[in-house]
């Protein structure tokens, strides 16, 4: 039984695709991130940079006691390893997989993140910043067109952990679309992953989890500009 500690969030849904996809068995362990849970020091033991997703497998393969993995690409990585699916064939499959999915934990992800905060949540518009943040993240997407143009999928022609790092990331704030009108490839990439049925259970997670609306001062902690209450 793997534990996943876990908020319906971009970072949050790359995990439930690879568990669904993989059938592995798993049990949900909501962190409301609006409430701070992330600072709770049970959580923290098992998540230091107080960020979900985080896992604890309770079956490594080493048959050894119960393994914890913070950050989503190690987990991601951790689970492909164990399950052998997912991961990349070989040594240059795995190596394929593996710069992708470095490029959206260090870029696509990130980057967007930005372009969310300061159009959506940013208590002052910043034409700068968000200026910049626009660019970005439309140089990325050029990057994965570029990429997608010539094989379905990230790392070429098997649906891997990149695609699945990837994909949450793509135009995940109504409020602030980004126009994918000049990404054909992305499009076409997108609509596939979005079709699979491991990807419908996963965002049925959703509706599972009940969230309110932050008030000011969660979004203080949320964002770093205020302490969270002590536990």
């Amino acid at each position: 039984m793997i534990d996943l500690y876990y908020w319906p969030t971009p970072n949050g849904h790359k995990i439930t695709l690879l568990l669904e996809e993989t059938g592995l068995a798993y049990s949900v362990k909501p962190v409301d991130i609006g409430a701070g849970a992330q600072f709770d020091p049970a959580f923290l033991a098992i998540s230091p940079n107080n960020r979900m997703p985080a896992i604890v497998d309770h079956a490594p393969a080493d048959g050894g006691p119960p393994v914890s993995v913070f950050e989503s690409a190690a987990i991601l990585r951790y689970l492909a390893d164990k399950t052998g699916r997912f991961g990349g064939r070989g040594l240059r499959g795995r190596v394929e997989v593996d710069q992708w999915l470095a490029w959206q934990v260090g870029g696509q992800g990130p980057m967007t993140g930005q372009y969310g905060h300061f159009n959506v949540y940013a208590p002052e518009k910043i034409p700068y910043a968000i200026n910049r943040y626009t660019r970005e993240v439309h140089r990325l997407l050029g990057v994965m067109e570029r990429r997608l143009a010539d094989r379905p999928f990230l790392a070429g022609n098997e649906y891997s952990i990149a695609d699945m790092a990837a994909y949450p990331w793509i135009n995940p704030y109504t409020t602030a679309p980004v126009g994918l009108e000049p990404y054909p490839a992305v499009r076409r990439w997108h609509a596939g992953i979005a079709a699979r049925s491991a990807t419908q259970r996963a965002y049925a997670w959703n509706q599972r989890i009940e969230r309110k609306p932050m008030d000011a001062a969660q979004r203080a902690v949320l964002f770093g500009t205020a302490k969270p209450s002590a536990k």
